[in-house]
């Protein structure tokens, strides 16, 4: 255990005053973080008044947090958690909505985890629609109703960006993988990634199970990839394009593609297929790195919200300053 300091309510008619209390060590799915502005908006006044008639005070309102972190914790997955933590922000179960996540296939695992750790906490559990990362990007296009958007590569990322689609504030890098060629685990194929490849001959009479060499990102490395290591030109006929990265995944773990190209995350989720090759990092474009988490922007209209500054207690802004929720 150690001590924090915040500002808290004692009760639903009492100022937010300085309070002292204790935390729980970190654990491997924890960030340390030391806080230098909190928001406080319309919802944390709600709840720490007892508004809503589900609050235990002393309450410590604020979310939306800025500080700099002092330390992490290793567990597989555990970025992608934080993104989708801290974004959120520690607001009560009982008064926060449940989020709607929108990521890329490839990301299911690690986040499905997430966010039933997430849950655990009492928060609500998180809605998360999995697809390819073009494919979201078009609903969000279109009015789909995502509060995140976990995209697998910069393109699709800007693609919204240049819409004003996505809170440029919220965005940020965080992830990057490897591109590999798998086939069914009991294959005996053996492939050296080189230049002047000849991946047709290994192929034989079947078919490259890829995402969609336009569209989806693994398929547009895929193809980038092979063309680097002049391959593209033997196979660019007898691709088997597929909606998303796992689509593919799904053609090679069942047998009816002897070779297929996904994420190395992907191959290591899927007992039923095993690596053969790995591509060169610089085989393909390098804005593989996943950029995920941007906040979706809403219609609807957002709440004011103030910073809480350190050691000073709250402090409302000029009109000019005020922060969003």
């Amino acid at each position: 255990m150690f001590t924090c300091t915040g500002y808290a309510d004692a009760s639903a008619e009492a100022p937010r005053a300085p309070f002292t209390f204790e935390r729980r060590d970190p654990g491997p799915s924890d960030v340390e973080i030391e806080i230098a502005y909190c928001g406080v908006c319309h919802s944390d006044l709600h709840q720490a008044r007892n508004e809503w008639q589900n609050t235990l005070h002393p309450c410590v309102p604020g979310h939306e947090i800025v500080g700099r972190i002092t330390r992490t914790f290793t567990r597989a997955g555990f970025v992608a958690g934080l993104v989708l933590g801290a974004v959120l922000g520690p607001l009560p179960a009982r008064a926060a909505e449940a989020p709607t996540v929108f990521a890329a296939a490839s990301l299911k695992n690690a986040l499905d985890d997430i966010a039933a750790s997430y849950a655990k906490d009492g928060k609500p559990a998180p809605k998360i629609s999995f697809a390819a990362s073009n494919t979201l990007a078009k609903q969000i296009e279109q009015g789909a109703p995502a509060d995140l958007f976990f995209s697998a590569d910069l393109d699709w990322m800007d693609f919204l960006a240049k819409k004003d689609l996505i809170r440029a504030d919220t965005r940020v890098s965080l992830l990057s993988n490897s591109i590999v060629l798998i086939a069914p685990k009991d294959a005996t194929i053996g492939v050296t990634m080189a230049p002047g490849l000849d991946l047709a001959a290994v192929l034989g009479s079947g078919r490259l199970a890829m995402g969609n060499v336009e569209a989806v990102p693994a398929g547009k490395y895929g193809k980038a990839a092979l063309e680097k290591l002049g391959a593209w030109a033997g196979v660019k006929d007898r691709v088997a394009q597929a909606e998303s990265v796992r689509a593919a995944l799904l053609l090679v773990s069942r047998g009816e593609a002897p070779l297929g190209i996904v994420y190395a995350t992907d191959a290591a989720a899927d007992p039923n297929v095993k690596v053969v090759a790995t591509f060169p990092a610089d085989s393909h474009p390098p804005s593989f790195t996943r950029s995920p988490s941007p906040r979706i922007r809403r219609t609807r209209m957002r709440q004011r919200c103030w910073p809480t500054c350190a050691g000073r207690g709250p402090r409302r802004p000029s009109r000019s300053r005020a922060s969003r929720c």
